[in-house]
C-alpha cells in the first residue's frame, strides 16, 4: 500500500519526529510505498536516519528564514499579540498568523498562514492510499480539507487531556471526519472513545523501538541516566532534588542528563546552589542515545506527564533497571512496579530519589528488573508494531471501500 506520514517538521528534532521516521522506515522495509511530508523544513539533512526507500517531501521551505517567534506569556500579553495580530492582515502570508489551528496548539505559531495555506494545497492534490498526520493542527487540516477517497488518520502523540479548550473544542467537532484516531496509550484511547462515541474509530498503537539489537549494560557502572528535552515537563528540576539524597548516601554515584531545552540555564542554576557539580552532569543532545544508555546501570523517568515516554522503552531496550514516577499517562502502560522497574507517587522527589537509592545498593535486584526490562522492550519491537499498524490500515481500506461500492462492512474485497 501506499501510505504517506505528514510531519510538523521531519528535519528536527523530537520524539514524534524520531518515532514517526521509524515507523516509516519499517513500513518501508516490509515493502509499501512510503513518503514522509515534511510540512516545513529549516535544516538541510534530517536529523534521524531515514530508510533510503522512503521518499522526503517538504510542503513550505523555510531554510534561511527566521524561526517564528516564542508566543507570549501571561493573559494581558497574549491579548496584546491578538490586537496587534489583527492589524497584521496586510502583511505577506508568511508573516500572517494562521486560521485553521487554533489558539492553544503547541506550534500554533509555526502554523503561519503560508504554512497553512501551502499544507492544504498538499492535501488536495495529494495521491496515497493512507495518510497519517501527527499533531493536532495537522490532523485538523486533514480532517477539513484531506481528499475523502484516502484513509486519514490522526495519530496522537500526547493525550487528549493535555490539549487546551480551544484544541480540545476543534478535536471534539473536526476528528469525526477523520476515518481513525491513533492514540500511544490504552488510557488515552479510552478518553478519546468516551469524547468522540461511535463518530469515528479510535485505535491504540505505541511507538515502536527503532532496533531491538542494542548495547547492554552489564549493571556494574555507578551512573544513573535521563534523557528528554530540557522543558517543565520532563521534571529534571524533581530529579535534580531527587539526586540530592543520592549524592548524600552514595557520593560515587553520578547522574547524566542528555538533552537541550529552555530549562537548561535554570537546571544548571539549581545544580550549583545544591552543590551537585561533581555528582549532576547536563550532557547535551546525544545522537546515539543507545550506547549513552547503555553506559549507564539505572534510567530516572523525573516527567510530570508524558504522552507515552519512548526513552523509557529504549532504557528498557539497554536493560537499565528503571525509577520513575507515576505520571499520567503512559509509564504504568510499560511498567509493573517491582517487576520491570519501579513506580513512585508523581513528583515525590524525596521517594524518587529513595527508590534511586534502593536500586544502587541492591545490584541484584538492578540485574532482575534489567532482565525483566528487555522482555518487556521485546513487545515493542519494529516489526511488532508494524503488523498491527498494516492490520488497522487493511481494514480501514477494505472499510472505505465497502461503504464505495455499497457491500455490507466486513466484506471481503474482490479478486
Amino acid at each position: 500500500m501506499k501510505i504517506t506520514y505528514a510531519l510538523l517538521h521531519a528535519y528536527g528534532l523530537g520524539g514524534t519526529i524520531r518515532t514517526v521516521i521509524n515507523q516509516a522506515n519499517a513500513m518501508a522495509e516490509a515493502g509499501h510505498d512510503v513518503q514522509i511530508a515534511s510540512v516545513i523544513r529549516r535544516r538541510e539533512t534530517p536529523q534521524f536516519p531515514v530508510d533510503p526507500r522512503v521518499r522526503m517531501v517538504t510542503v513550505t521551505d523555510l531554510r534561511g528564514r527566521p524561526a517564528p517567534p516564542k508566543p507570549p506569556a501571561g493573559r494581558p500579553a497574549r491579548l496584546v499579540a491578538r490586537l496587534l495580530a489583527r492589524r497584521r492582515s496586510a502583511l505577506p502570508p508568511g508573516d500572517r498568523p494562521g486560521t485553521e489551528v487554533p489558539v492553544g496548539e503547541a506550534a500554533k505559531a509555526t502554523f503561519t498562514r503560508e504554512v497553512e495555506d501551502r499544507f492544504i494545497a498538499f492535501l488536495q492534490t495529494l495521491e496515497t492510499d493512507v495518510l497519517v498526520t501527527t499533531r493536532p493542527g495537522l490532523n485538523l487540516m486533514s480532517a477539513r480539507h484531506g481528499p475523502r477517497h484516502i484513509v486519514r488518520v490522526a495519530q496522537d502523540h500526547m493525550h487528549l487531556g493535555r490539549y487546551k479548550p480551544a484544541v480540545r473544542e476543534a478535536i471534539l467537532a473536526d476528528y469525526p471526519m477523520l476515518d481513525a484516531v491513533v492514540s500511544l496509550t490504552r488510557q488515552d484511547e479510552a478518553e478519546y472513545r468516551e469524547a468522540l462515541g461511535d463518530r469515528v474509530r479510535t485505535a491504540q498503537i505505541p511507538n515502536p523501538l527503532h532496533t531491538l539489537d542494542v548495547p547492554r549494560t552489564d549493571h556494574s557502572a555507578k551512573i544513573v541516566v535521563a534523557a528528554g528535552r530540557l522543558t517543565k515537563q520532563k521534571g529534571f528540576d524533581l530529579l535534580i532534588e531527587a539526586f540530592t539524597q543520592v549524592a548524600e548516601r552514595h557520593p560515587d554515584w553520578t547522574l547524566r542528563i542528555y538533552g537541550a531545552g529552555p530549562q537548561e540555564k535554570r537546571l544548571r542554576r539549581m545544580i550549583h546552589q545544591r552543590h551537585l557539580y561533581n555528582h549532576v552532569f547536563l550532557m547535551g543532545t546525544a545522537r546515539g542515545l543507545d550506547a549513552e544508555l547503555a553506559q549507564a546501570s539505572i534510567y530516572a523517568l523525573s516527567s510530570r506527564f508524558e504522552g507515552f515516554a519512548m526513552v523509557v522503552l529504549e532504557a528498557l531496550n539497554c536493560g537499565l533497571a528503571l525509577a520513575g514516577f507515576d505520571c499520567p499517562t503512559g509509564p504504568r502502560e510499560i511498567i509493573r512496579d517491582g517487576d520491570n522497574g519501579l513506580l513512585v507517587p508523581p513528583e515525590d522527589a524525596g521517594a524518587l530519589g529513595a527508590a534511586l537509592c534502593r536500586l544502587i545498593e541492591d545490584r541484584g535486584l538492578r540485574r532482575r528488573l534489567g532482565t525483566a526490562a528487555v522482555g518487556t522492550a521485546a513487545e515493542y519491537g519494529p516489526a511488532q508494531i508494524r503488523a498491527r499498524w498494516e492490520t488497522l490500515f487493511t481494514e480501514l481500506l477494505n472499510a472505505r471501500a465497502d461503504r464505495v461500492n455499497g457491500r455490507p462492512p466486513g466484506s471481503p474485497l474482490p479478486v
